[in-house]
């Protein structure tokens, strides 16, 4: 695990941390807003719990070290981050935290499938910013992905006020929109921020190294959201919060945790596809996975589905369409150019006299 790894090894990365990202992605906001529809209305412990369950990458950590241990003995390093990507991996992390905060407070204020489909223009934010910070290449199909994904996300901007919860004022609504696009634009930052670390760094980025990243940047996510929740004195709230739950204060306490252990799903899974591909091919697959969760929200929570989010449906998963068609003829063009670079040799020896 703590060398390059191969061509085949990256692809069984990619499917694992993708699979994270589908659940983190799909299961975090439906949690959250649960916890907000049955009487939950603390913003940072919300946000904290995004990354609170941060030590749960000690475990994989601690696996991978008992084997090198095995193998190398007394030589075996405790951990590879170095002190530059120790670094990025902090100020990332504490963008990550108010970010978490802006998520949070859309997600209180709006349907999980409203917050979604306006989510959706985080892919626009992370093309603009992936190509000024990292070089991001497009081709026409990725562009046409990115159109697509960013017009269903604008066909639902339309009509969205008919989603108003009951007993919402429009002030509250409006914030929540205005939240959800701010949080939208930062992540759209972040993501290539995690790229750059990746490139810049003065040391061989493992998987080990991307948990180690991972770790650090959950650790001081939650270090942002846990001073939040002592200036709004959440933690006193918090039993007081559980015995008025909707569903009863074990199952409020049964949603903290749960919460904060599927997030963490989206967010190795996020760093994790980055890893093994791209800052573009993650923030597709995180706007892909946005009308999966509008159809759990209409599902389990009832949600109106208006003519708009099929619109915005239907355009999301043609982007997706789009863009893994055009990643699937760029792969096959660099098969056949490394195939006739590779016949061309022989081609020359056999007309030389």
């Amino acid at each position: 695990m703590d060398q390059n790894p191969n061509k085949k090894m990256k692809r069984a990365l990619l499917l694992l941390n993708t699979i994270f990202l589908a659940i983190g992605g799909c299961g975090g906001p439906m949690i959250m807003r649960l916890y907000f529809i049955h009487g939950g209305n603390r913003l940072w412990l919300s946000s904290w719990l995004e990354t609170g369950g941060w030590p749960i990458y000690f475990i994989p950590l601690l696996i991978n070290y008992l084997q090198r241990r095995r193998k190398e003995g007394s030589a075996a390093k405790l951990y590879f981050i170095g002190g530059p990507v120790f670094v990025a991996s902090t100020v990332i992390g504490v963008l990550t935290g108010f970010d978490d905060y802006l998520y949070a407070y859309g997600v209180a204020f709006l349907p999980v499938s409203t917050g979604s489909l306006v989510l959706a223009s985080q892919l626009g934010f992370t093309a603009i910013f992936a190509f000024l910070v990292v070089k991001q290449k497009f081709t026409p199909y990725s562009i046409n992905a990115i159109a697509l994904l960013t017009v269903g996300a604008g066909v639902l901007a339309l009509h969205t006020s008919s989603d108003r919860p009951e007993g919402e004022s429009n002030k509250d609504y409006n914030m929540g929109l205005i939240m959800m696009l701010a949080a939208a634009a930062l992540y759209g930052l972040i993501l290539p921020l995690v790229e750059l670390t990746y490139k810049k760094a003065r040391q061989v980025i493992t998987y080990t190294v991307v948990l180690e990243m991972q770790l650090v940047i959950c650790f001081f996510a939650t270090l942002v959201c846990t001073i939040g929740m002592v200036i709004d004195k959440d933690f006193k709230a918090i039993p007081r919060e559980a015995r008025e739950f909707g569903l009863g204060e074990t199952t409020y306490y049964s949603v903290l945790v749960i919460s904060g252990i599927v997030w963490q799903g989206f967010y190795i899974g996020t760093i994790g596809v980055i890893f093994a591909s791209s800052t573009l091919f993650s923030a597709i697959i995180i706007a892909v996975l946005l009308p999966v969760t509008e159809i759990f929200a209409v599902i389990f929570y009832k949600e109106k589905f208006t003519a708009e989010k099929w619109v915005s449906l239907v355009l999301s998963l043609w982007g997706c369409v789009s863009y893994f068609y055009g990643e699937l003829k760029r792969s096959k063009e660099k098969i056949d150019a490394q195939t006739l670079e590779t016949e061309m040799p022989l081609a020359v020896s056999v007309d030389t006299p």
